[in-house]
């Protein structure tokens, strides 16, 4: 019996916007037939050295292990904004990833990155590239939204070249507009029809 193959959608989300983002990713991943979404997000980090997180997340995806990388054939990775850049919870995992990378497990493998940010000059396009660098050392094929999405020339919120994009109000409280969620999925279906014909 043949199995879906399987799209890791990993994410970061504070406030929830950037959780919307992967679920809408995801959405797109499976208009594909043949691939599923598998949703992961990563632990918070503290200054204090004595905080833990639970192993198990309370609510949401569960927590990312490097076989989750490992088993699927592309990568959907997602974080908030911190002054341009990934967020640090997203940037401690990627420093934790050096066995797959002495083992070249991702070479030749998909990706495609999203972000939200709080203002509409945040640092989107910055965070989006900031994500791509671990990803082009892992040897990975970096794929972004071509201009043939129409939503991309006529959005009034998120959407750039180099992935998905959410503005989401300096109070998080600004709703993923219709062109950020068609791009959040045509990102996935992207990714998903990608990653087969490179798998095969």
């Amino acid at each position: 019996m043949i199995t879906d193959q399987e799209i890791l959608i990993l994410y970061y989300s504070q406030h929830g916007a950037t959780q919307q983002m992967a679920q809408l990713i995801a959405r797109g991943v499976e208009q594909v037939a043949g691939i599923r979404a598998r949703l992961r997000t990563v632990p918070k980090i503290s200054t204090v050295c004595e905080t833990t997180e639970a192993g198990i997340p309370d609510s949401g995806a569960p927590y990312v292990e490097l076989r989750d990388l490992e088993e699927c054939i592309g990568l959907a990775l997602g974080s908030p904004t911190r002054f341009g850049n990934m967020a640090s919870a997203m940037k401690y995992f990627w420093d934790s990833t050096g066995a797959l990378w002495m083992q070249h497990t991702l070479v030749g493998k998909p990706a495609v990155l999203f972000t939200s940010t709080g203002s509409m000059h945040g640092g989107q396009e910055s965070t989006l590239l900031s994500m791509m660098l671990p990803l082009l050392h892992h040897g990975m094929v970096i794929l972004g939204l071509p201009y043939s999405e129409a939503e991309l020339g006529t959005t009034k919120s998120g959407g750039t070249p180099y992935g998905a994009s959410h503005v989401a109000g300096l109070a998080n409280d600004q709703s993923i507009s219709e062109d950020e969620k068609k791009l959040c999925m045509a990102l996935g279906k992207r990714l998903a029809q990608t990653a087969l014909k490179l798998s095969t």
